[in-house]
């Protein structure tokens, strides 16, 4: 079975190095939805972000796993306004 296919809403995202990325809202598609929650400050607050799922390492518990570390995964983040 594909890890990806393991991933559930509510599980933590975490890069290879261990550092919390974000939360999982869903699976869109061929990317990881992460909750709003972990959207940062400023002009990303309220915005859903997405991490694709060529970074998923492994799922491990209630953990998704990049391989990529946090910093470098955040570069790869898309992000999707919501309307209000």
């Amino acid at each position: 079975m594909n890890d990806t296919a393991r991933i559930r809403e509510h599980m933590e995202v975490i890069g290879a190095d261990g550092v919390h990325v974000g939360t999982v809202d869903g699976v869109e598609g061929e990317r990881i939805k992460l909750t709003k929650k972990d959207s940062g400050e400023g002009r990303h607050e309220g915005h859903h972000h997405y991490i694709p799922l060529s970074l998923v390492a492994e799922v491990e518990g209630d953990r998704v796993r990049l391989s990529a570390n946090s910093d470098v995964a955040v570069m790869f983040e898309e992000e999707k306004s919501d309307p209000v």
